[in-house]
């Protein structure tokens, strides 16, 4: 399939997903009911344009829509827009708009606001947008119902770029012209597109989202409410769940160590899917800029040194595969012949330390690091001391740091670390949520998803940028392939784990992951059976 084809048209939608069981629902979805989610840790805001933290895409991905939604195989579906094409040279999307589409204040959605979003709110806001926007010669609107992105150059990425957390349609009657869009009004209630509206924010308690009388699809959404309880507390989130007060948990809601038993429980259903459009990598950053991480021979034996399949099995509980190299084995572009594996060989780890001239002082130490944990719950605590012991057993000698989330966004921004705990998502294509990491243009200081490692390969950034702009995926592919046959060797991060998060839902609910977002997806499907 070529991405210079043109009327790239897409049609129905995406296979109705029953979680846990799959495959698509004959019966005809009931209207009405409630479901009660768990949403942790409280969102920050729920205005998605400002902010793309995990909580508030979770809320906010019912109240806020992009114009693309994507299948299970990362397959563009329609959301807001409802065809398009892309021009031979892949230079030009056209995109042409659902009809009697309404803002939650009753304003019709036209290409005024896409025009908007893309071009003035989104570049000053989003990261990832603003890397896209950079990419655009010209955003204009055709018509009331059409929009047209012309590229400085093709980027076959650009038509994953659309998803309502990547590209989130901001009302342009409200925010343009008005100042600036973070200290905006209308920020303490959002209004968007989508099939739920914010009734009430209990902070500290609940989050309280009503049907959208006036969604633009007949019919939809079937259920009449969504609360999402906070629950901070991890004990709490898995007694709220198994005894049925809550009827969904997502993402980091559950710790790992509780899914085997809450999955036997017979009112449940259990998914993994619904992590394609993320598909998150865990690592550990590596700062380049200290002198004790600048020879890969070190990099390589804290490979070795590490049981990364005992993680998954026995601190993930099986969720999530090992990983190998900076392209997820669920996205597109992964290439098994070109990766650099490290087995779990400590013997090959200690003849590279010896190789080095590391040597064992009288304690057995042959070199001290220090490692940042991640805030996210016991697993990752479970994981930083893992590590740990693996190090100390080929004679690196590690000191566990921790700090609140807060405390770890700035200091992992910041550069103040040696060795920290992190996962990114794909995103999708390697260009849009890959090349972050490993690109020299991307090393930013203080901004978080950025290359905080340090990392600078002329190679690898000019391998990113040929994949990027390549005329077709064959010619990708070999840029793509390349790229991990030099990342792999040279070990920037310390790869560990493809991520999978399980969601637990009430057997009662249908239709509720339906498409590559999963639970941060509209919900306009999902209905209760009783």
């Amino acid at each position: 399939m070529r991405w210079t084809r043109r009327d790239m048209l897409a049609s129905g939608a995406a296979a109705s997903f029953l979680a846990g069981g799959g495959g698509a629902q004959a019966q005809t979805p009931k209207r009405g009911g409630t479901l009660r989610s768990i949403v942790n840790p409280e969102p920050p805001g729920l205005v998605l344009g400002l902010n793309q933290l995990l909580p508030t895409m979770l809320v906010a991905g019912k109240i806020y829509q992009g114009l693309l939604r994507y299948d299970f195989d990362l397959k563009p579906l329609p959301s807001l827009a409802k065809s398009w094409t892309i021009s031979p040279d892949g230079k030009v999307y056209t995109f042409t708009l659902q009809s009697d589409v309404k803002w939650h204040d009753g304003q019709p959605f036209t290409s005024a606001d896409v025009v908007y979003s893309t071009s003035k709110y989104l570049p000053e806001t989003h990261a990832r947008w603003r890397a896209m926007f950079d990419r655009c010669a010209s955003i204009k609107a055709l018509d009331a119902s059409t929009v047209e992105f012309t590229l400085k150059e093709a980027f076959g990425a650009f038509i994953s770029a659309f998803l309502a957390s990547g590209c989130p349609m901001m009302p342009a009657d409200i925010y343009d012209g008005k100042g600036d869009v973070k200290t905006n009004p209308a920020n303490n209630t959002p209004i968007g597109t989508g099939p739920f509206m914010l009734k009430e924010w209990r902070k500290g308690s609940f989050i309280h989202l009503v049907r959208n009388p006036n969604y633009w699809k007949p019919g939809q959404p079937y259920l009449d409410e969504i609360f999402y309880t906070v629950v901070p507390d991890g004990a709490q989130r898995v007694a709220a769940i198994e005894s049925g007060k809550v009827d969904m948990a997502q993402n980091n809601d559950i710790e790992n160590f509780e899914v085997p038993r809450l999955k036997a429980l017979k009112h449940l259903d259990f998914t993994t899917k619904g992590n394609e459009a993320v598909s998150p990598i865990s690592w550990l950053d590596i700062n380049h800029r200290l002198p004790k991480f600048q020879d890969k021979r070190f990099r390589k034996a804290m490979m070795h040194a590490v049981d990364r399949k005992f993680i998954v099995d026995s601190l993930f509980f099986g969720l999530g595969r090992v990983a190998h190299g900076p392209i997820a084995s669920t996205t597109k572009y992964r290439d098994e012949a070109a990766l650099t594996k490290y087995d779990y060989n400590p013997a090959r780890a200690i003849a590279l330390l010896d190789e080095m001239g590391l040597k064992p002082d009288a304690r057995g130490v042959r070199q001290k690091v220090s490692i940042l944990a991640l805030p996210y719950g016991e697993v990752w605590t479970r994981q930083a001391e893992f590590i740990k012991q693996q190090f100390g057993k080929v004679g690196i000698e590690a000191t566990i740091e921790t700090t609140d989330t807060p405390g770890f966004l700035q200091r992992n921004s910041n550069w103040e670390f040696e060795l920290c705990f992190n996962f990114l998502s794909q995103f999708m294509d390697p260009a849009v949520g890959v090349a972050r990491t490993y690109v020299s243009s991307n090393i930013r200081k203080g901004v978080i998803s950025t290359n905080v490692e340090g990392y600078s390969n002329p190679a690898v950034d000019d391998l990113f940028a040929k994949a990027a702009v390549a005329p077709n995926p064959t010619d990708a592919q070999k840029y793509y392939s390349d790229v991990q046959r030099i990342l792999s060797d040279d070990v920037p991060v310390l790869y560990l784990t493809e991520l999978e998060f399980p969601t637990f839902i009430g057997k009662n609910f249908k239709n509720v992951v339906v498409d590559a977002s999963g639970s941060l997806a509209e919900f306009d499907q999902a209905y209760k059976e009783s």
